[in-house]
């Protein structure tokens, strides 16, 4: 079975032309670039569907009766994580 198969694919020039300058850049080819590109798109649409999904099933009204909810304690003084468990704060992008 073949792993991969073949598409014609017709840009825009400014598209392709655009395209070319960041696969260079990269140090990839044009196709590679497409092929990544391409399966960037796929996972976003499928993380989109994965939590519209979730949202559509969600009970709203329970979430907020939860939330209101009384009763509990509050931490106490010593209740710490420790410092070699704490998840170090996710890091920006550059240019964001």
């Amino acid at each position: 079975m073949k792993e991969h198969s073949t598409y014609p694919l017709r840009l825009p020039r400014s598209v392709k032309a655009e395209v070319e300058r960041r696969a260079k850049a990269e140090g990839t080819s044009v196709n590679q670039f497409v092929a990544t590109a391409v399966a960037e798109k796929l996972a976003a649409m499928n993380t989109a569907a994965f939590f519209a999904e979730r949202r559509d099933r969600a009970d709203f009204a329970a979430f907020d009766r939860l939330m209101r909810r009384k009763g509990g304690e509050p931490p106490s003084a010593d209740d710490v994580i420790p410092r070699n468990r704490r998840r170090a704060a996710p890091r920006r992008a550059k240019g964001r």
